[in-house]
């Protein structure tokens, strides 16, 4: 039977996939606990950042063994599976690819032989000098038979993955701060060999990463959700620039680089949990935030606000409260849309956002709704929105998104449509409000959404509504989703070992 490939939401409306979410890395040292489960329950919470393959790597102290497949979570592990891997030490992974295709070999945690053992990896974010360590790696490995004869994978993370298991008469800790400082772009990384499970954070921490302490040992993961669901204990952020180790004899940290924190301000827009923290603020009260203000910015006489759920309900929330306009739920979200892998025929596509979203009539007819979103990318889904409201009776529908425009694409993890396609590049907001048939629209502005993160401007990654990237990028053909699998300048694709 074919597994699934994730992808169901885009072929329901390919025409306007929307901003996908990063990977989701958990990893847990715990002598005597049930590893496998605690790191199967932290991916599940983590799900939302990766929905197209999922993998978990255990250790019993003499070896490591990994079990991955396409599809969500659930899907992928079973009850049998996880009694079947026993340890101590366990990473796991839930991918949405950045880089290289989605297809099983690079699904993660991705595994290498070491010359003392193996290293299991897991990697949320994206590389930004791929071509520089693949280059590296080559000169690292040349003359390497047993190297060169192994099997290919395209994805940053097994760059990293090999370049850690290259330094063959070094330990992963030290390969670890020999490699850590040459990596460019965003990585929040959990991996491990046989005996110590290690944590990571690039110098600007563009993706989230966190530590938690069980009654007998640690967690370290993506978000503080995470942390919740197998029962951790918060015990604070991975500093950017930081490499933790965690074995028998305890945590100890050490930098790598200096930090400089840009966290992503679309974190607190869209991919985070609401009930997740970061920088100390909970996301949810963050949205809620953002609904305020666009508020007092963005005020307009209308009978009900309503959200499209779920990311954008808190914004919604906050519009409501500051406005005085009830709150409602003016539509019902199908949450398994997407988490199926049965393809729909050309009829059931046809019917594209209403697979996803059903309006409640009795609630929306002949009503005056504002309705609030976490963002637009190419506009389709909100044309098709305002289209299926109206359809179902309201009188007017205003649009508020709760991001500003989103005018360039993020080379640190999400994958956007392409500058090209994005709707805010050729069109101005009142161009966009008609394209997409609503009787108004607003964004929020980049100074409020910053304000209402309580984070200072200067600490977030801001380039998907500014384009100012706060690591530098390299040339336009050095970097994107499948350079390591599209011929480079007349050359072979930039293969790497796996």
């Amino acid at each position: 039977m074919p597994r699934g490939d994730g992808l169901l939401t885009h072929e329901l409306d390919p025409s306007d996939a929307g901003p996908q979410d990063a990977c989701g890395v958990f990893g847990v040292w715990a002598p005597g606990e049930e590893v496998a489960k605690l790191t199967y329950f932290g991916l599940y919470a983590l799900q939302h950042r990766g929905q197209e393959s999922a993998g978990i790597a255990v250790s019993n102290g003499r070896q490591i063994l990994v079990y991955k497949d396409m599809g969500l979570v659930s899907q992928v592990f079973d009850e049998a599976t996880l009694e079947s891997l026993a340890g101590q030490i366990a990473i796991g992974h839930a991918r949405y690819s950045t880089t290289g295709a989605s297809v099983w070999q690079n699904a993660q945690p991705t595994f290498r032989p070491t010359a003392q053992g193996s290293v299991a990896l897991g990697h949320n974010g994206n590389l930004t000098n791929t071509h520089e360590l693949v280059q590296l790696l080559r000169e690292r490995t040349e003359g390497d038979a047993k190297s060169a004869s192994a099997e290919t994978a395209t994805t940053d993370t097994s760059v990293m993955a090999s370049l850690l298991a290259s330094y063959r008469d070094r330990s992963v800790e030290d390969a670890a701060l020999e490699v850590l400082p040459q990596l460019r772009g965003a990585f929040s990384l959990v991996f491990m060999d046989e005996t110590t499970l290690y944590g990571a954070r690039d110098p600007q921490g563009i993706r989230p990463l966190v530590l938690g302490r069980l009654e007998r040992g640690w967690v370290i993961a993506s978000e503080t959700a995470a942390l919740d669901i197998v029962g951790a204990s918060y015990i604070r952020e991975i500093e950017p620039g930081e490499f933790v180790a965690i074995d028998e004899n305890g945590l100890r940290s050490s930098r790598f680089a200096e930090a400089a924190p840009k966290g992503c301000i679309f974190e607190y827009v869209y991919l985070a949990r609401p009930d997740t923290t970061i920088n100390e603020q909970r996301v949810f009260s963050v949205r809620e935030r953002i609904g305020r203000k666009l508020a007092n910015t963005a005020p307009v006489e209308a009978d009900l606000v309503i959200p499209v759920p779920e990311s954008g309900t808190p914004a919604a929330i906050g519009y409501a409260e500051e406005s005085g306009i009830p709150f409602g739920h003016g539509l019902v979200k199908n949450s398994y849309v997407g988490r199926t892998f049965i393809q729909p025929s050309q009829t059931i596509r046809q019917l594209g956002i209403r697979l996803k979203l059903n309006p409640l009539r009795d609630v929306i007819a002949g009503k005056r709704l504002v309705v609030v979103d976490d963002s637009i990318v190419r506009g389709n889904t909100q044309r098709a929105l305002v289209r299926m409201l109206r359809e179902f009776g309201a009188a007017e529908v205003h649009v508020r998104i709760s991001s500003p425009p989103v005018k360039w694409p993020c080379f640190y993890g999400i994958d956007f449509a392409s500058r090209a396609e994005l709707i805010a590049n050729g069109l101005s907001v009142d161009e966009i409000c008609r394209s997409i048939g609503a009787d108004s629209l607003s964004y929020v502005s980049l100074d409020d959404l910053i304000e209402a993160t309580h984070v200072p401007a200067d600490n977030l990654c801001r380039a998907c509504f500014d384009g100012i990237y706060p690591v530098e990028l390299p040339d336009d053909d050095l970097i994107g989703k499948h350079l390591l699998e599209l011929p480079h300048n007349g050359t072979e694709p930039l293969k790497v070992i796996q």
